[in-house]
């Protein structure tokens, strides 16, 4: 029998990642490179990209940072010829970046639910889409989708960020549906609550400094809300990407997968 761990080797790969500057998207980009790929980073912090391409070097691997709004169409698009430019193929792409747009629903206006929707269900629509026309002439790849725990449980005054996610579980399944002849495998994670900047958004006081008070009690209810009594941290999430594009998961499409602590079970 080979050696079980030589299908999480992504030696010889080009994997895609936006939302490449922090949080997930950062930690996914270092994970794969350890693992092997080269990594094509897209976002639109550049000092972050520049973060993120110096931690790759660090575990040894390689990275291209490419400066991308994923709202943008032709951005998306560039970014995914360029890895095909520089790389000849793309064999994963994860489709990571989106944010927070609080507000309740009655108080919703035009402007936060087209930034809502551009962002975490465009953004991702445009990522699989020339992820998938990339990956048809070589008959494989693995696409992975960012949706969250809020699809299954909801919170008073993050609707738009629930609705679009729960748009994108259904983005990947249908994807899924239709590219599965393809040999593409497409799939999404639900995260929990994970302590990166995209989750303590709003621990900050005013003047920009953190809300230390603001801040434990975030962290003590997240972890109430986990039968582990823990937090998520960024490299959770990571290690569950990694696994979905690699070969250890050949078998796995069309799902959701959730790394969130048991945060959205029944109780």
């Amino acid at each position: 029998m080979a050696n079980p761990f030589d299908a999480y080797r992504l030696d010889d790969r080009v994997a895609v990642v936006t939302g490449a500057a922090s949080g997930i998207g950062a930690a996914t980009c270092e994970v794969l490179a350890a693992a092997g790929a080269t990594v094509v980073c897209g976002d639109v912090n550049a000092e972050g990209l520049d973060t993120t391409v110096k931690r790759v070097a660090d575990v040894g691997g390689h990275a291209l940072a490419v400066a991308t709004d994923v709202t943008a169409r032709a951005d998306v698009e560039l970014l995914v010829a360029t890895a095909v430019d520089e790389f000849g193929r793309i064999d994963a792409m994860c489709n990571i970046a989106g944010a927070m747009f609080p507000g309740l629903i009655e108080d919703l206006d035009d402007d936060t639910i087209d930034r809502g929707i551009d962002l975490n269900l465009k953004g991702v629509l445009y990522g699989t889409q020339y992820a998938v026309r990339a990956m048809k002439p070589a008959g494989r790849g693995s696409i992975v989708n960012v949706s969250s725990a809020a699809i299954d449980e909801p919170y008073a005054g993050i609707g738009v960020y629930a609705f679009t996610k729960a748009a994108v579980a259904m983005l990947t399944m249908t994807t899924a549906l239709e590219v599965g002849e393809r040999g593409i495998r497409v799939n999404a994670i639900a995260p929990g609550a994970t302590l990166t900047p995209f989750t303590t958004w709003r621990l900050h006081k005013p003047d920009g400094t953190l809300d230390q008070e603001a801040y434990d009690a975030f962290i003590e209810q997240s972890k109430e809300q986990s039968p582990l009594h823990a937090l998520g941290e960024p490299i959770d999430q990571a290690l569950l990407i990694h696994y979905l594009v690699s070969d250890a998961a050949r078998f796995a499409t069309g799902n959701i997968f959730r790394v969130n602590g048991g945060q959205t079970m029944a109780w």
